[in-house]
Parts: structure tokens; sequence; C-alpha cells
């Protein structure tokens, strides 16, 4: 009996510490002014760190959030502890940042028109040159990425290899992209005031209108769209089917990002791994009763 309960335990504590249960992640926006911002997926909002002017926000798969100064031209990485480091200097417009399957970091540098490739050591290559103001930045998941062209007006595509083409054009002010679990690309298309939505193939179809504003978009893991609305100060959260409602509104909102969801401690694991220690010295207990009376 006592086995049967120590397996149970065992088996549920695996499952949890394997990513079955998991928490919703934060939300962490930036603002002109340089603070970023931190809300909880009730709304709870607090000071994370205060910077210069954060214009791209990105999170490794290890919970370390980048971010973009615009100022300073530089690229910081953050600790979960709010404590940082500089990872990168010496850039021209520092805008937008996005990671690629493999841990390297992409950056779009709006004046240069260049996008930068980032190792995990900081080690730096041009991937791209040649653009107008690239902004936006969103990886496929085939590992192809796509850029918003503010001067241009289009959205570029390029393959891993560095392959370039127009996967749409006729925009007005492109600024932050978002992929949903289907594929579709999302446009937040700041002269227009709308967010388009782009199936694989490129048709266009209008999400929503009647922005303010509309800069950076991003998906939680329920399949709702974020979107920072940089004139009236709003964080909008719509659900799938494109019903919008006010998550938070701070002053002029810039990018945001949401932390990978990763399992955290909690009482449950405490007390089953406290439960399966009590179990298994319970069993071994009755196993070696049992012995000294088989031996007698």
């Amino acid at each position: 009996m006592y086995r049967r309960f120590a397996v149970v335990w065992i088996f549920l504590v695996h499952f949890y510490l394997s990513g079955a249960f998991v928490f919703g992640a934060d939300l962490f926006v930036g603002s002109y002014g340089g603070t970023i911002y931190r809300f909880s997926s009730s709304g709870a909002q607090s000071t994370f760190a205060k910077t210069h002017n954060v214009q791209g926000l990105a999170f490794d798969s290890r919970g370390s959030l980048f971010q973009s100064d615009y100022i300073t031209n530089s690229i910081y990485k953050f600790a979960p502890d709010g404590s940082y480091s500089t990872f990168a200097v010496g850039l021209n417009g520092a805008c937008c940042l996005a990671f690629d399957k493999d841990g390297c970091l992409f950056e779009s540098d709006h004046f240069s028109g260049n996008i930068y490739k980032f190792t995990a050591e900081g080690t730096r290559s041009t991937f791209a040159s040649g653009l107008g103001w690239p902004t936006g930045l969103a990886f496929d998941a085939q590992g192809n990425l796509f850029v918003s062209d503010q001067t241009s007006e289009k959205i570029i595509k390029f393959t891993p290899s560095g392959e370039q083409s127009t996967f749409a054009s006729g925009l007005d002010y492109p600024q932050g992209l978002a992929f949903d679990d289907n594929g579709n690309l999302f446009e937040a298309d700041y002269g227009t005031n709308n967010i388009y939505k782009f199936t694989p193939d490129g048709v266009r179809s209008t999400f929503a209108s009647g922005l303010n504003g509309p800069s950076t978009l991003a998906f939680d893991s329920s399949g709702n769209l974020f979107a920072t609305d940089y004139l009236s100060g709003n964080i909008y959260r719509f659900s799938p089917d494109a019903t919008r409602s006010t998550f938070a509104t701070i002053y002029r909102p810039t990018r945001l990002a949401f932390a990978p969801e990763v399992p955290e401690p909690s009482a449950l694991v405490l007390l089953g791994t406290g439960a399966i220690g009590l179990l298994v010295h319970a069993w071994r207990r009755q196993m070696c009763k049992n012995r000294r009376l088989v031996g007698r």
C-alpha cells in the first residue's frame, strides 16, 4: 500500500515539475519615459526597472529580459530579480528585439537600416542591410524572420539563410508584429490606427480598428492579443474573436513582452515531496518488519 501511495505522489510531483501545471506569465511593458512595468495576469502593476527609452523587449528561454534603449543605443540584459548588465553597445537607433529558435537575439537598427544578430555570448553579425527604418520583428514557426519597414511601408520576409522577399505592402507606418498559434501574422499599423491580420499566404483583413497609435503586439498563452496604444496610453487585450478590453493604462506605452511560462515552486510540491519521504520511510519500516517475521 505504501509503495502505491509513493508511486502516485512521485508521479504527481513529476507531472507538476514537467510543466503540466504552469502559472500565467507576467506581462512586461516599456514606456517612453524609460520605465519597465510588470503586470500580473490579473493586472496588478509594479515597477520592474527604470532605464532611458524602451524600444524593444524580448525574453530568452531562461527568463532573462533583454531591452533595447533608443537613447543610449545599447541593449541591456535583466535577470529575473531586476539586476542588469550591458549586453551590446554602439547601435544606431536600437529598436525592436526578437529571439530565434536557436536562442540568437535579433535587433532592428532603426537608423542604420540593418538587422543585427547576436549570439548568446553577445557576438554581433549583420543579418540584413539596406532597409529603410526597420522596426517590428517576429519569427514564424519555420524560422523565417518578418520585419516591418516604415520607409517602404512593407513587411519583409527573410528566410533563415537571409533570402529576402516582400510579404505585404501598402501599409501606413507599420510597427509591431506577432504570430498566433495558427501561423497568422498580426501587424500594428500606426498610420491607420488598425491592427491587420495576414494569413500565411499573405491575405490581409482588418482585425481591429479605431485605435490611437498602436505600436506593439504580443500573444498570451490563451491566444489573447495584447497591444500597446501609444497615444491613448492604453494596453488593450483582444480575445480571439477580436473583442477588445482595456487591460491597463500607463503614460506612452512603447513595447511589451510576456515572460516565459515556467513551473514555480508551491505548497503542493513541498507537501508532495514531504509526503513521499514519509511514505517511503514507512514502507521501508514495514518491509524490515516483514523480514524479521519471516526469519523467525
